[in-house]
């Protein structure tokens, strides 16, 4: 286990620290010392170390710990420390010796020509003055004059670039500038964006900052965006699916707004554009090879193969109109054969089909069936006018008035989603690829089992059930019948009562229609008729001749 970095300046581990711990010495504050773990306090969480003479420093425990909580440094191993405090017990640091000696290192690489060197790195602490930043393990100190920070903020954890803007040899500390890093950075990235429009050749920067809306690029120390539209010929894409934080890209810069001090840089400008190079080769109507590349509500975009991605909508994708996701149907990575319905090189944009690929259901199923042809369908969708019915692949529509005999019912409240109903084929409209159903055409109707009981000129009795301004319903045999007004003399329409009973004689049966019509007037000659036709007949009927021959 090493105890002492190895760019630590200690005295020979040969010695005598014995002679150490004889010799009075004045202990000045911020004073590095090399020192001998005397004793360790782990219930309390300190070990003392002895610095010099008599003089012992308490040491907390938590500064020699590792992670797993295994201690660094044991009983008479040599450390080096920070005296933080005088006193016969000062209080000493291990991390702040540390510290001080990577300060010092620092200084003495930065020389005399330090100022407006720029530093990138995170803030660790907080005092009273402003900021402690670490950068690659060497702490500096950002006053909060300095630091173009609001007050009332939490900063810990942020990164930020700043100037070096002075250094105290005798104190160890390193100042830096936030406030003076935007002053030199703004010269600097109006200098470095002119030079980079100017520049033919892409050049090479590296990715420092992941967004949903681009890339942060840094070019020769100035940072550019690369707007998720500009990475790739696709279109706008994922950043996170193409690059990662440290990432080395090249890049051209494309713009640079000196007002907000913005520059705009491009990926795929520095690559040649593919869409010149299909422009001549694939046109509507071609069947070509693809890649499920993603997946959207709306549809799935397709690779094919040049940097180029097609559009699939979710309605291209099966002859199904249901449906529910493209996932159901395809899978990222999966590879399928589509057809070309749209390309616009001008626009970058590429539509394809699956299903036009494919035999469209509409006409397989008007090969295999005709008119009049009975079969099952399910119930897949119900409306306030009937309900459309899953026939393998096609729909049909079965309207209320094909459902049922009753006029009054409705689908909606007969039927569920997902009920077999057997119906009959009513009509195929190839012009609008729409069937006809009807399931009542397949039962006896009620004017079907009305014609067995009854045919025309049939007397009946019925109660009025509803009067309409064209004439009066009434129920007989359990279907209604129309009389028309010109079929109610000699009763008259205005005294006749809802429930009165009403005797008539059938005109009409329509099977087809399930409709049937009585009259009264009809009944009344019938009658006449009928009573002519018995006097007619009779033995007791006297002629013209009779009767004169009586008067004379």
């Amino acid at each position: 286990m090493s105890k002492i970095p190895d760019d630590q300046n200690f005295n020979d581990e040969e010695e005598n620290f014995a002679e150490l711990l004889k010799k009075e010495e004045t202990l000045e504050k911020g004073t590095i010392k090399e020192g001998l773990i005397v004793s360790i306090n782990e219930n309390d969480g300190y070990a003392m170390v002895s610095v010099g003479g008599k003089t012992e420093g308490r040491l907390a425990l938590s500064e020699i710990t590792d992670e797993r909580g295994q201690l660094l440094y044991q009983k008479n191993d040599p450390i080096i420390v920070h005296v933080s405090e005088k006193g016969e017990h000062p209080s000493v640091s291990y991390k702040k010796a540390i510290s001080q000696q990577k300060i010092q290192a620092k200084i003495e690489e930065l020389g005399e020509n330090y100022e407006n060197a720029i530093i990138e790195g995170k803030i660790v602490g907080k005092n009273k003055g402003g900021y402690i930043v670490e950068s690659q393990g060497v702490e500096y100190f950002l006053s909060r004059s300095h630091s173009s920070l609001k007050n009332d903020a939490n900063h810990i954890g942020k990164r930020i670039k700043a100037c070096i803007i002075r250094v105290d040899k005798e104190n160890h500390s390193i100042n830096i500038s936030r406030k003076r890093f935007f002053e030199v950075n703004d010269k600097r990235q109006l200098e470095v964006s002119k030079e980079l429009l100017e520049a033919t050749e892409p050049v090479l920067g590296v990715v420092r900052q992941i967004t949903p809306f681009g890339i942060f690029v840094e070019v020769k120390g100035v940072e550019g965006l690369v707007h998720y539209s500009e990475i790739s010929h696709k279109g706008p894409v994922n950043p996170e699916k193409y690059y990662k934080e440290g990432d080395e890209v090249c890049v051209k810069a494309i713009a640079y707004d000196e007002e907000k001090r913005r520059l705009s840089l491009s990926i795929k400008a520095t690559i040649e554009d593919p869409w010149e190079e299909i422009q001549d080769k694939l046109k509507p109507g071609y069947a070509i090879k693809v890649v499920v590349s993603n997946i959207e509500n709306y549809g799935a975009f397709v690779d094919i193969g040049n940097d180029i991605e097609g559009f699939l909508h979710v309605s291209e994708i099966s002859w199904d109109k249901n449906v529910s996701h493209p996932s159901k149907y395809l899978s990222v990575g999966q590879e399928i054969d589509v057809k070309i319905i749209d390309i616009d090189p001008k626009n970058r944009r590429l539509r394809v089909s699956l299903k036009q690929l494919t035999n469209r259901p509409f006409d397989v199923f008007e090969s295999k069936h005709q008119v009049g042809d009975v079969l099952e369908g399910k119930v897949a969708t119900l409306t306030d006018f009937g309900a459309f019915l899953n026939l393998g692949g096609v729909d049909g529509l079965l309207h209320n008035h094909d459902a049922f005999w009753d006029k009054d019912k409705k689908c909606k409240d007969h039927y569920k989603i997902g009920d077999v109903i057997k119906v009959k084929i009513l009509k195929i409209n190839k012009k609008d690829k729409k069937i006809s159903l009807s399931a009542k055409h397949l039962v006896t109707s009620p004017t079907e089992e009305f014609a067995q009981k009854h045919k025309t000129d049939s007397v009946i009795q019925g109660k009025v059930v509803s009067i309409k301004d064209f004439g009066v319903f009434i129920n007989a045999d359990g279907i209604d019948v129309l009389i028309k007004n010109e079929d109610l003399n000699p009763l008259k329409k205005d005294e006749i009562k809802i429930g009165q009973e009403i005797t008539c004689v059938v005109v009409a049966i329509e099977k087809s229609n399930n409709k049937v019509r009585a009259s009264v007037h009809r009944l009344e000659r019938k009658k006449e008729k009928e009573e002519l036709q018995a006097f007619n007949t009779s033995d007791d009927k006297m002629t013209l001749g009779d009767i004169l021959k009586e008067k004379l």
